[in-house]
């Protein structure tokens, strides 16, 4: 179908839209053309100067990471807190052309290292009260990296997200025996809460028989929403592989996108979907769960389609076949024959990424004036 695009808006989607009628036409015959995808698992509060923590130099600024993966919405999982959001939302959240949602940790200054054990700043009332005062921006509440044995940390943000009619996403941190992983997605967890790092190691998801236990399969069809959020520790195939084979996928696929991650196996959101295209998923199904699902899943039905009047956020993507590896968090491979490139991305219907060029006129064809920026004046194309 052709994409037509007027005011930043997507005015519509048709077999066959003159190119007459357009001021500008990209050709993108032979690609695939799919809403600008949605991450929503990363880490972006960047810049606070912060070692070793995700409110500091683990996160990265989004613009240099997002559009060149064909992302162009992402959530922050819970680096900011209800105490520093404010400073999160003026550093990176107003300043950024990436769309940055949030995901309000439970703890309030954040995910700042052993801060992240004080139940004294887990207050879910504060939490709740900041979410109101930025409804659409901040889309749930996260717990993430509590090691204790109590449910104090999984409660509380469960309370301030009843408070603020929000989900929350819980990363389960150390795994207790006290507060046993079946607990959480079967009796904690609401319909529409999420459970992320679904394919990390310590989740007990397989029998001795190397089946896919049935406590996941109910608490799903519950409407536990279960997420990838890949990271750099938090997806290993032994897991990932018989999952899939079995019929437990992913609502979402995410990045937890950090500095840690995109140097490992993670890479960028492309590489993790190429995973999911080349464990069997169809395109349809790893389009879906990059785009609609995850937008569904933080409220945001505006978000992750292409339907006349949204806004004009498109991804422009390419299948390369060949011979490819795939590494996991433990360091294994899985070789591939397929691989997922971005080559376009729009954001607000502006060209913020572009491979190749195909947005471009050649260079033979140039026939206006160039801009210094140095000068003031025109300056004539050289010859």
């Amino acid at each position: 179908m052709d994409i037509g695009i007027v005011d930043h808006k997507i005015a519509a989607v048709e077999k066959n839209i003159p190119a007459s009628a357009a001021e500008k036409v990209i050709d993108v015959t032979g690609l695939i053309v799919a809403p600008g995808l949605v991450d929503i698992h990363t880490h972006v509060y960047a810049g606070t100067g912060i070692r070793g923590a995700y409110d500091g130099d683990n996160s990265v600024y989004p613009d240099g990471f997002t559009f060149r993966s064909c992302v162009t919405t992402v959530a922050d999982a819970g680096s900011s807190g209800w105490r520093n959001f404010p400073d999160f939302k003026d550093r990176i959240i107003d300043r950024s052309k990436t769309r940055v949602l949030a995901f309000l940790n439970i703890v309030g200054a954040g995910m700042g290292g052993k801060v992240e054990q004080d139940t004294t700043q887990m207050d879910p009332n504060a939490a709740a009260e900041m979410a109101k005062k930025f409804p659409g921006i901040i889309v749930g509440f996260k717990t993430a990296h509590f090691e204790g044995p109590e449910w104090t940390a999984v409660d509380r943000a469960l309370e301030a997200g009843k408070l603020a009619s929000l989900p929350i996403m819980v990363d389960f941190g150390n795994f207790r025996p006290e507060r046993p992983y079946p607990d959480l997605v079967s009796k904690k967890l609401r319909p529409g809460d999420i459970s992320t790092h679904m394919y990390i190691d310590f989740i007990p998801m397989l029998d001795s028989a190397g089946h896919v236990n049935s406590y996941l399969f109910a608490a799903q069809k519950r409407g536990v929403i279960f997420d990838v959020g890949h990271g750099g520790g938090s997806f290993v195939y032994n897991q990932a592989v018989p999952a899939i084979q079995q019929g437990f996928l992913p609502n979402s696929i995410s990045t937890d996108l950090h500095i840690g991650s995109m140097n490992a196996g993670m890479k960028e959101m492309t590489n993790v979907m190429s995973k999911f295209l080349n464990l069997g998923l169809p395109l349809e199904d790893v389009m879906l769960r990059s785009t609609w699902q995850p937008a569904r899943e933080v409220h945001h039905e505006d978000l992750g389609t292409l339907s006349v009047g949204s806004d004009a956020d498109v991804a422009v993507l390419r299948v390369e076949q060949g011979k490819f590896g795939f590494v996991d968090s433990l360091g294994g491979r899985m070789d591939g024959a397929q691989k997922l490139v971005c080559e376009l991305t729009l954001r607000d219907g502006k060209v913020v990424w572009d491979l190749n060029g195909i947005a471009r006129g050649r260079w033979q064809d140039r026939t206006t004036y160039s801009v210094n920026p140095k000068w003031d004046g025109l300056l004539p194309p050289r010859r």
